[in-house]
């Protein structure tokens, strides 16, 4: 048998080469995420700057300091690692959405239309959904948690917060609520697939509330203000998860269940 009628019977005959352009393509995204996340970085380290960086994550807590206090590094080269950290942590979030985008780019020719409806506004509401949670978690939940940690502080003691340890703090908590707000992109996904009916979802109301106390108690520290700014947003988009799923399942559906739906 010929060369060619045995590349005409092989299924697999032909395949390397589109394998080998998805490959490319996948380290063409890759670079260009790469390459956003590094020049977000380098203008950041011009303006504001590392240390102007670290200044601003470091606000909640130094305005809760007593006077004249300021954190401290315990390690001779904390002073540079950590706002260099930082720094790259900031330039990652803030190119998010490009890195996203490559994302996007790369699976979109291999879905269908009604596939595009869906994953598109959950990669776009998940990303504003996280840097929500992070903004809500800097701008209030800070405060209050150091100014509530601080009331308790005996005058005797003279707070000195390690800047390694609180950016540990600082990562563990825009993480805890990042992913919190996540919540109605779950509860949708959930829906959606077909894992759970929106009947179900509602029935499950209840001991959600009791699931959002419980996780905050785990990942948030041992205080009741940051207990309940993470507990009660869970559970209000869970909600919102729910009002929201019902609007994308009928917006979403491929063409074959439009049709099962219309058919008598």
């Amino acid at each position: 048998m010929s060369d060619t009628g045995s590349q005409e019977n092989d299924p697999l005959a032909g395949s390397e080469q589109p394998f080998v352009q998805h490959l490319k393509e996948l380290r063409d995204r890759l670079v260009k995420s790469f390459i956003a996340v590094a020049l977000v970085c380098a203008v950041l380290s011009v303006f504001p700057g590392p240390a102007q960086l670290y200044d601003f994550l470091a606000a909640p807590l130094v305005a809760q300091l007593p006077q004249g206090a300021t954190l401290i590094a315990t390690s001779v080269i904390s002073p540079f690692l950590v706002p260099l950290k930082i720094l790259l942590m900031a330039g990652f979030l803030l190119a998010l959405p490009v890195v996203l985008y490559q994302v996007w780019a790369f699976v979109a020719p291999g879905l269908y239309a009604h596939e595009k409806r869906l994953v598109l506004p959950l990669v776009m509401s998940s990303t504003l959904l996280f840097f929500i949670g992070v903004a809500f978690c800097y701008y209030f939940v800070f405060g209050q948690v150091f100014q509530f940690i601080q009331s308790f502080a005996p005058k005797s003691i003279t707070a000195a917060p390690d800047i390694e340890a609180y950016l540990s703090f600082v990562l563990t908590m825009f993480i805890a609520f990042g992913l919190a707000f996540e919540v109605p992109i779950v509860v949708i996904v959930l829906a959606r697939l077909g894992v759970v009916t929106i009947e179900k979802l509602k029935a499950f109301r209840s001991y959600f509330i009791v699931l959002a106390f419980i996780i905050a108690a785990i990942v948030t520290p041992p205080d009741v203000v940051s207990q309940l700014a993470l507990a009660i947003p869970m559970v209000i988009l869970y909600e919102i998860g729910i009002w929201a799923a019902q609007i994308f399942i009928k917006h979403t559906k491929a063409p074959s269940e439009e049709v099962t739906g219309e058919s008598p």
